[in-house]
């Protein structure tokens, strides 16, 4: 059944749901059998996505007729809420590849820099305003 303009949104729509639940049931998972010591169940999303990613992309690009709505449940739809770490370490193998050495390292390093510091300023601005 073709939905023309809605093709897009449905597909990213049916792989965000499954992505979303997965995150949450492997989180819980993880603080029922080790604990919240450390955060066991972003370190497993975390590397799991970018293993998926990684061959979901590569199959992608070389398989032959597979549909745009595949790629958009599985990467935009599925892993897009499952983790977005696995879209980051994706573009930086991409720029990589790219032979763009000065932009990898800054994308990279600066995503990461740059992220952990507005986690702290939003963190700092939510404490601010609950007077804590």
């Amino acid at each position: 059944m073709d939905f023309g303009f809605f093709n897009d949104p449905l597909a990213i729509i049916s792989g965000a749901i499954p992505g979303a639940l997965m995150r949450f049931y492997i989180t819980e998972w993880s603080k029922k059998r080790w604990g919240v010591n450390f955060p066991y169940g972003t370190f497993i999303i975390n590397i799991s996505g970018c293993l998926l990613i990684g061959f979901f992309l590569t199959f992608c690009s070389t398989a032959a007729n597979l549909p745009k709505e595949l790629d958009l449940f599985a990467r935009t739809g599925f892993l897009g809420s499952y983790t977005t770490f696995s879209t980051y370490e994706w573009e930086t193998i991409f720029l990589w590849r790219q032979k763009e050495m000065a932009t990898t390292v800054f994308y990279y390093l600066g995503s990461a820099i740059v992220s952990i510091g507005s986690v702290y300023l939003g963190d700092s601005f939510a404490r601010f305003l609950m007077g804590v």
